[in-house]
């Protein structure tokens, strides 16, 4: 078989960097799981990701695909918070695929922002058969800000999840708004196109229009700070609505004093992905 992985490296933390990550995500972020650095083929494009996942590979883990949020290199994950965040997922007893989008983070091609890049999400799953420890036939996904808007996109392509997380999702963007900040994100995408191009690639974007189209064999988990600066918790509230109507499988869990990231509900957060993950992943 021609391998997709290019290149696959381990992270090893220096010393300060340890004990932080000690501090920050646990031990056993440390004694228990390995992360490594990837480059991977995506439409023939090198692109970034992370790998990680138990060092007991007498076993077979469920694989968790982990999408990033922002736009470019802005939201990009470094090596030192890959090594808490998806170190501490693995050490659940998981795989974690996380695809940093073509066109950031050393990536080849360009970030459309829900376009093409939807591939790179797609593409990783094939990586699974040159992990030892991977079950790849069980699957969940979970996506942060952007990386919820990757989500909701990919489980109307496939119906290879059975679980979903979406924190702080995208699910509608003002389509009408040239100066709404993800409206520049496509003008930056696509700089040749016209005003009712970038609008259609808006709304095709913004799962609101078509929840119908959602893999009905994936249950959605959505979590959203009531106080979200930056995608207002309406995004979860009307598309939760619009899913009761479909009678589709989800739940909705809003955060009192909530930011964009969650910060004060580390804790919390942790312990709802660990329950709807066990409760579906089988």
């Amino acid at each position: 078989m021609l391998s997709k992985i290019i290149t696959r490296e381990k992270i090893i933390p220096g010393i300060n960097q340890e004990k932080m990550l000690r501090s920050g995500w646990g031990n056993a972020v440390i004694e228990n799981t390995i992360v490594e650095k990837i480059f991977y083929l995506s439409d023939g494009l090198k692109v970034k990701g992370y790998i990680a996942y138990p060092k007991d590979q007498t076993k077979k883990y469920q694989c968790i695909i982990w999408c990033r949020g922002g736009y470019k290199n802005i939201g990009a994950i470094d090596e030192f918070n890959a090594l808490g965040m998806f170190g501490q997922i693995a050490s659940r007893g998981y795989v974690v695929f996380a695809p940093q989008y073509r066109g950031s983070a050393c990536s080849e091609g360009i970030d459309e922002f829900g376009g093409s890049d939807l591939n790179d999400i797609i593409n990783i799953i094939p990586l699974a058969d040159e992990i030892e420890c991977a079950d790849k036939n069980i699957w969940g996904i979970e996506g942060w800000s952007r990386g919820g808007m990757m989500t909701y996109l990919a489980s109307t392509k496939t119906n290879i999840f059975k679980a979903a997380i979406i924190i702080g999702g995208i699910t509608k963007i003002n389509c009408d708004d040239k100066n709404e900040l993800f409206m520049q994100h496509l003008y930056e995408s696509y700089p040749n196109s016209s005003d009712e191009s970038i609008r259609e690639k808006c709304r095709e974007r913004s799962i609101i229009n078509f929840p119908e189209k959602l893999s009905r064999t994936t249950p959605i988990l959505l979590m959203h700070g009531m106080t979200d600066e930056r995608v207002p918790v309406g995004n979860s509230i009307e598309l939760s609505d619009k899913l009761k109507k479909l009678n589709y499988p989800h739940e909705l869990i809003l955060f009192e004093n909530g930011d964009h990231f969650l910060k004060s509900y580390r804790k919390e957060v942790g312990e709802k992905r660990d329950g709807w993950f066990k409760k579906f992943l089988k």
